[in-house]
């Protein structure tokens, strides 16, 4: 005959609830959401989940957004990819070790005629292996990698 072990079956459910949450978690952008036109900081959240250092994080930003300027935490270096006058990718090159998390800031402005910017974000490991956390394996975005642009209110 069993017992019922409370204790058991809450330490049980904790366990698979924070397991799923490691193997969900990711390179993230925020805010999920902001204004049409709206100067904007945004902020790139890198964890390392894994037994391999993350070496490098990229960030595309989507066509209309306008980059103004960045926060670069000590130690880090960055390269900016130019398209014309506009900057398309930041890489930011650092060392995250397992079980560590970064996270950079850039300040730029929205477009004024999108609903929302659909972000290109990839991890790079020192092993030389890359994922990039943009879509989903059915070709969806996946929602970390969104920002919902609210309309501009008229005066």
């Amino acid at each position: 005959m069993k017992t019922f072990r409370p204790f058991h079956t809450i330490a049980v459910m904790a366990l698979a609830w924070f397991v799923a949450g490691v193997a969900s978690a990711h390179v993230t952008i925020s805010p999920r959401e902001s204004q049409a036109g709206a100067t904007e900081k945004y902020t790139v959240r890198v964890p390392t989940e894994g037994k391999v250092a993350t070496t490098s994080a990229e960030v595309e930003i989507p066509e209309g957004v306008i980059f103004e300027t960045m926060q670069v935490p000590n130690g880090w270096t960055y390269e900016l990819k130019r398209k014309d006058d506009r900057v398309v990718a930041i890489t930011f090159q650092m060392n995250v070790k397992p079980g560590e998390f970064a996270e950079f800031s850039f300040v730029a402005r929205n477009p004024r005629d999108k609903a929302q910017l659909h972000w290109t974000l990839r991890q790079k490991f020192a092993d030389g292996k890359m994922t990039d956390f943009t879509k989903r394996a059915n070709g969806e975005p996946m929602p970390t990698a969104l920002t919902k642009l609210n309309p501009i209110k008229p005066r």
